[in-house]
């Protein structure tokens, strides 16, 4: 039974994907069943190398902290080779983390390998949440989907306690439905054939191959994978047929759908909004069901947006911040950038086409300063009015835009198109209004939604009710699929420099204006490079034209 089975599960943190692939941190947890077995291993390891600079901006390491706080690597696998003894090693991405990073690492250092190959615990997740939303099984995004906790994301001990969470709060509980008892059973599911119900590419991309059943033109793109010259895509069209013909013969085969619950009772269709972490429960669903599923997934897609918008507004207030600092630097790089490129064309039309034809560069070097002094000029007013809000403020735009988003998205009326028309220009001034803070706008809209709309000259919707034609299914996977959207773009956001400049800076502004310092020394040492370059344009102007002849081109 798995219950009594010792492994290990790994993860690498490394200096990037191009090899040489040399690792950073190593670390791993002793498991007994799905149950974590004493303290877990984490070590830094000193390679003597540089790290990529993308590669430090996941993880966070430079060469000077690993020089710091770094082991050997001889050292740090003297002691994981003490660790793991004879388990079985198991890692989110398997294929990467042993046989892209650590056994060829091994190689290199001479050293033997370490334990053996387990599963993969991508390919286990994969499996058993399929059809996962958009396709997408990336870790973090599964923490965030289920609400696992925040354990340090792409740290390798970070990222091996979040798949710990995931096992125990997610994936056990699935595998325990399969009757997936044994560690046997776990390897054999995790390599034996399968493909995702949802087709990964082509003109039916995103569709669940069992729709082939009624659908002839699905059922003969089938036909054809099986018949293309990739034997990867014939294996993949031979195993949907296969399926597909299994499951036609198993009528009382019903499908299965991962929720989200708060405890394992049976789901309410009088649930309320309220969508508190908890096990995922596989359940028949109709349409009751779907109801439901579609209330939990507007709601978490209002929370995601609301923070998505908190966010995005720290960093919009800090680079406004930072601009107005260092605007007259920017604004003077950006002109003399500019003298240099038409100073340059004007000197290659002048000695090819002569005098009169360079005169045109003039005054298209005229309309182009005035274009970027405009645009400079409404980046400072735009700065100007980015401010912060406060507590009270950002809360009141977060309930009123969370109550808004479940009332007024437009994947309400996916059956009535002239109705979605309507919910789709609503929802984007409910955007506009919750990035730019228009409490005032967003109040007028909830306070009298019909009111706003015969305002606007728009029809007047009814909000009392779903279209009785609704495909509730495939509009739950619709909102599923912007879930997922929302998810990466809020982790996007908070992987990207700006965050982490943002980060540093709040609640402490003499930090800001180091930033500004350093940037406005660095913008100091260009402009001086390019002033050098302009002057040497304007005298060649000069030579050739004569001391006397106009130039506006300053």
């Amino acid at each position: 039974m798995i219950d009594n089975t010792e492994w290990i599960l790994l993860d690498t943190e490394t200096t990037g994907f191009k090899a040489p692939i040399f690792v950073v941190e190593l670390a791993a947890q002793r498991m007994k069943g799905w149950e974590t077995d004493g303290e877990p291993f984490r070590n830094l390891i000193n390679q003597n190398e540089d790290i990529p600079p993308g590669a430090a901006r996941v993880h966070g390491y430079t060469r000077e902290i690993l020089e710091r706080d770094g082991e050997l690597p001889v050292q740090v696998y003297d002691e994981f080779a003490t660790y793991v003894g004879s388990r079985p090693l198991v890692a989110y991405n398997i294929s990467y983390d042993l046989d892209d990073v650590l056994l060829p690492e091994w190689e290199r250092l001479g050293l033997d390998p370490i334990g053996h190959r387990g599963f993969c615990a991508y390919h286990f997740a994969q499996r058993l949440l399929d059809p996962v939303p958009a396709g997408n099984c990336k870790l973090q995004t599964l923490r965030q989907y289920y609400r696992l906790p925040e354990r340090g994301a792409h740290t390798g001990m970070g990222d091996v306690e979040t798949v710990i969470d995931l096992f125990q709060n997610v994936l056990k509980p699935l595998a325990d439905e399969r009757g997936l008892r044994s560690w046997d059973d776990l390897v054999s599911y995790t390599t034996e054939d399968w493909f995702p119900s949802r087709i990964p590419f082509g003109k039916h991309k995103g569709r669940d191959f069992r729709d082939a059943a009624s659908d002839p033109e699905l059922r003969g793109w089938l036909d054809w994978l099986c018949n293309t010259s990739n034997k990867r895509s014939v294996k993949m069209g031979e195993w949907y047929l296969a399926e597909l013909s299994r499951s036609e013969a198993s009528t009382s085969e019903k499908t299965a759908r991962p929720f989200p619950v708060n405890n394992s009772e049976p789901i309410s269709s009088d649930a309320d909004d309220n969508t508190g972490s908890g096990l995922v429960k596989y359940i028949d669903v109709e349409a009751k069901e779907y109801e439901q599923l579609i209330r939990f997934a507007r709601s978490r897609l209002a929370e995601l947006s609301s923070e998505y918008m908190e966010e995005r507004r720290k960093i919009d207030v800090n680079n406004a911040a930072l601009f107005r600092r260092v605007k007259d630097y920017y604004q003077k790089r950006d002109r003399l950038t500019l003298v240099i490129q038409y100073r340059r064309n004007f000197l290659d039309i002048l000695l090819a086409e002569g005098e009169e034809e360079a005169e045109a560069v003039v005054d298209d070097f005229s309309k182009a300063q005035a274009e970027a002094d405009q645009e400079y000029e409404e980046a400072t007013k735009q700065t100007e009015d980015t401010k912060d809000l406060s507590d009270e403020e950002k809360d009141e735009i977060k309930n009123l835009f969370g109550k808004l988003v479940r009332l007024f998205h437009p994947d309400r009326y996916r059956a009535e198109p002239k109705k979605q028309v309507i919910y789709e220009k609503l929802i984007t001034l409910i955007n506009d209004a919750r990035d730019s803070g228009d409490i005032k706008l967003l109040k007028e809209i909830s306070n009298d939604p019909d009111a706003f709309i015969a305002k606007q000259g728009w029809d007047a919707i009814s909000i009392d009710r779903e279209a009785a034609a609704l495909n509730l299914k495939k509009l739950y996977e619709a909102i599923e699929i912007e879930i997922v959207q929302r998810i990466e773009a809020l982790s996007a956001l908070r992987e990207s420099s700006d965050y982490e400049v943002a980060a540093f800076c709040d609640g402490h502004p003499d930090r800001l204006d180091e930033i500004a310092k350093k940037q406005i020394r660095s913008l100091e040492v260009q402009i001086a490079e390019l002033q050098e370059e302009a002057d040497r344009l304007k005298h060649e102007v000069q030579e050739l034209t004569g001391e006397d002849a106009p130039s506006a081109l300053d």
